[in-house]
């Protein structure tokens, strides 16, 4: 592997416009407002910082890691056991869910973009329901097998969640409820602050 692949592979599976369908997640976001739970730009950043702080950065960034470690060795059946682990650490049905169909897309697309033996053999779990297929699994074995290393796989990761923490949920409450828009427009007019805060 060269520098130069594992770079490219990194930015082309960490990019927010990859292809994996998580634009149309809202990660819960929608029920929120429709309760009333979010109301506001203070309401929409506690969801996202819950999101980063309670699952994309401990469970997320440190699963990328481990996935990227096993696909060196090529260990599918650790792959999935950490996948199945991922599985039981989300227990928000719609983190769950979205985990998976971003995962499982993430996965679909790598298959066909190369002959790699490691990555068809998970894809095979996932078919055979050994395996759900969580992003973050998928995405460390994706990028480990490119060559990139466990640190600078887990790097994008936050990133990435926060992306789509932000505007998957954001753009999927625009489609959904005109509640969501008023809720948009005044957190737009608001601004927005850090919410790694």
């Amino acid at each position: 592997m060269t520098a130069e692949r594992a770079l490219l592979t990194l930015l082309q599976f960490a990019d927010g416009l990859f292809p994996t369908g998580g634009f149309a997640h809202s990660f819960g976001l929608e029920t929120y407002v429709q309760d009333g739970r979010v109301r506001d730009r203070h309401g929409l950043e506690a969801f996202v910082a819950a999101h980063l702080e309670g699952s994309a950065g401990p469970a997320d960034a440190a699963a990328v890691v481990l996935a990227v470690r096993l696909s060196a060795r090529a260990d599918a059946d650790d792959w999935i056991a950490l996948d199945q682990r991922l599985e039981a650490m989300k227990p928000v049905p719609e983190f769950r869910a979205a985990s998976r169909q971003m995962g499982r897309q993430t996965l679909r697309i790598a298959v066909g973009l190369g002959d790699d033996p490691f990555l068809a053999r998970l894809a095979g779990a996932v078919d055979h329901e050994r395996a759900c297929g969580h992003h973050a699994s998928v995405f460390g074995a994706v990028v480990g097998r490119g060559g990139v290393a466990p640190g600078a796989a887990a790097a994008p990761s936050p990133a990435a969640a926060a992306a789509g923490a932000m505007s998957a949920p954001a753009s999927r409450a625009v489609r959904v409820a005109s509640t969501s828009t008023a809720l948009l427009k005044r957190v737009s007019a608001s601004g927005w602050s850090d919410p790694s805060r």
